[in-house]
């Protein structure tokens, strides 16, 4: 039973991997060049590389990308920024918990 739950998690992790890759390299709010900036370029906490990596780990590869995607849509000056967490549910809206200020 280990091996196969090792096995069918390989996408899952592989996809982890890669976030973490993109937030060590690229990202403004995560990697080595963001000690040089004084602001946070991500209107959301936690930043939206974050989140998507976060909602993976939590409901998995599909839907984990699915909230991750739709987060990043979310991520405009049109929407009131604030904390974001991921919700305990599957869900690709804001947490209603927290979108009041």
């Amino acid at each position: 039973m280990k091996l196969i739950k090792f096995i069918v998690e390989i996408p899952k992790n592989i996809g982890l991997i890669l976030i973490r890759i993109y937030q060590k390299l690229f990202s403004f709010d995560h990697s080595f060049w963001s000690k040089y900036v004084d602001y946070r370029v991500c209107i959301y906490h936690p930043s939206c590389s974050e989140y998507t990596y976060q909602s993976i780990k939590k409901f998995g590869l599909i839907k984990g990308s699915i909230m991750g995607f739709f987060r990043i849509l979310r991520c405009n000056s049109a929407n009131i920024p604030g904390d974001d967490p991921v919700p305990d549910h599957f869900s690709i809206k804001r947490n209603q918990a927290t979108t009041s200020l």
